[in-house]
């Protein structure tokens, strides 16, 4: 029998079931597959479902042309808890619940199985907002890798909680609004800049208990990798390595960037190619506020007579339920109509193919982390409409450490007049000129870390080389 070093690490995979969590996750099991590893990638029935909806052709296996091409990734779905068809969007809370408390029942009979089968495991990856990781991996007598699609700042945040606490920053009825100058590795953050649920008073939803738990459970992790780059967060990974294993190995794209061999969109894609192929060079907006949260009607309405008071060209992606999936149509009326010749306004799209198209010249964002690096890669300036969680403090990042961006509005409620003016600031060749050199300026960055020896591709190898020097010493499930 091939002594353990040379066989090949298995790596039990399981994403949290949000868009924006599932895509690095499968980009990340594509990339260690090509390294070598064989994934069982573990999605839940719903996701699949919804993927399956959007993309009829990829039948029972999101990864079937991939293994075509020799990697070894097998794939299997798994309850939530809740029923397939059931409407998430709408019943958030409920759904979180069951993420909390049923989900790890499910994952257990699963990992079981595999493990049980006599197929030699040797980690468990799982998204670090699983509650439950730390203790599966060690029932199975696996290694357990915490993948967090964050920025490292964010990371930090949560994992100092205690911290935020004790000095009165965070879970008082009245928090300090002063600047927190005190978490390892962060020279400065405001309040307004933490996350969400960092700002809330009332710490007692479902959302606060999956936060609290799951980062007492990440302590447990044998690893950390991060989808963020080294040289974009030095200070707050080094201060992290004093308390982690942490490795940052983003960015995280699917091979061709542009297309993807595995499906993992949950709607259907709009083809948009051949209405920015007419535009001429950086001159249309794209507009999208991601995959999950959702805006007030009010906020939209505004949003939308900003950017027909604008006069720019903009293609704007509307989720079905991104007001509610109760308000399909949330539109000023005859908005549509003002705005025909200039804009097209679809319910999703491939948005690496739109930031990719050299049509484009903007983005407005809700500021989730994989919209920025993508907008990054594509040398695409931001204009930020943070909404949820992380979306506040990846805002902090574009505009103020990296200057790649602007704010779309900074008080609330948004007036069409600052949307306007503010759309016009960032896509005007003078005004927005800076934005495009900064956002260029990082994204070399980037291309630094994924090159041969850059940091990124550095940290990845190390992590491997690690953990399979660690599963010598760990007893592995035979």
């Amino acid at each position: 029998m091939a002594d353990e070093s040379s066989q090949k690490s298995h790596a039990i995979f399981i994403p949290y079931p949000l868009q924006g969590h599932v895509i690095p996750s499968v980009n990340l099991a594509i990339k260690l597959a090509s390294k070598g590893f064989t994934i069982t990638f573990i999605n839940t029935h719903a996701v699949h479902h919804q993927t399956a909806k959007a993309h009829p052709d990829i039948g029972s296996d999101i990864f079937a042309k991939v293994r075509e091409s020799g990697l070894d990734i097998r794939y299997a779905t798994v309850s939530d808890g809740l029923p397939v068809e059931f409407d998430r969007s709408l019943n958030h809370d409920q759904f979180m619940a069951s993420l909390l408390h049923e989900f790890s029942a499910h994952v257990d009979e699963v990992v079981g199985r595999i493990v049980g089968s006599g197929e030699k495991v040797h980690c468990l990856i799982a998204d670090t907002f699983f509650v439950w990781s730390s203790k599966i991996a060690k029932k199975f007598g696996l290694l357990y890798v915490s993948y967090w699609t964050e920025p490292a700042l964010v990371f930090t945040l949560y994992y100092h909680l205690d911290l935020l606490r004790e000095n009165g920053h965070f879970g008082q009825q009245e928090c300090r609004e002063d600047t927190i100058k005190y978490i390892p590795g962060v020279e400065a953050v405001e309040p307004r800049d933490m996350m969400s649920y960092l700002q809330d008073t009332d710490t007692t939803s479902v959302c606060h208990q999956i936060i609290f738990n799951a980062f007492q459970d990440a302590k447990n992790a044998d690893f950390v990798l991060c989808n963020t780059v080294q040289d974009l967060e030095l200070g707050t990974i080094s201060a992290l390595h004093a308390k982690v294993p942490f490795y940052a190995i983003g960015p995280i794209f699917p091979p061709g960037f542009t297309k993807s061999n595995v499906a993992t969109s949950l709607w259907s894609e709009s083809d948009c190619s051949q209405w920015l192929d007419k535009k001429p060079h950086g001159s249309v907006l794209y507009a999208s506020f991601g995959s999950y949260a959702h805006v007030k009607k009010s906020e939209l309405i505004e949003i939308a007579k900003g950017l027909a008071l604008s006069k720019v060209s903009f293609l704007w992606v509307l989720r079905p339920d991104i007001v509610s999936s109760d308000d399909t149509d949330p539109l000023p009326v005859g908005f549509k109509e003002e705005v025909k010749d200039r804009s097209m306004i679809i319910p999703w799209c491939c948005q690496n193919a739109v930031l990719a198209h050299p049509a484009t010249g903007g983005f407005l964002t809700h500021c989730g982390w994989n919209s920025v690096l993508e907008s990054i890669w594509c040398g695409v300036p931001l204009l930020c409409f943070p909404l949820l969680t992380d979306q506040f403090t990846n805002r902090k990042l574009v505009v103020d450490d990296w200057k790649m961006g602007i704010t779309l509005s900074n008080k609330r409620p948004i007036t069409k007049e600052e949307v306007s003016d503010n759309v016009n600031c960032l896509m005007s060749w003078k005004s927005g000129d800076e934005y495009r050199v900064k956002v260029k300026e990082v994204r070399k960055s980037l291309e630094n870390a994924l090159a041969p020896n850059g940091s990124s591709e550095t940290n990845l190898d190390l992590f491997i080389k690690q953990l399979k020097a660690k599963c010598q010493i760990k007893p592995i499930s035979q």
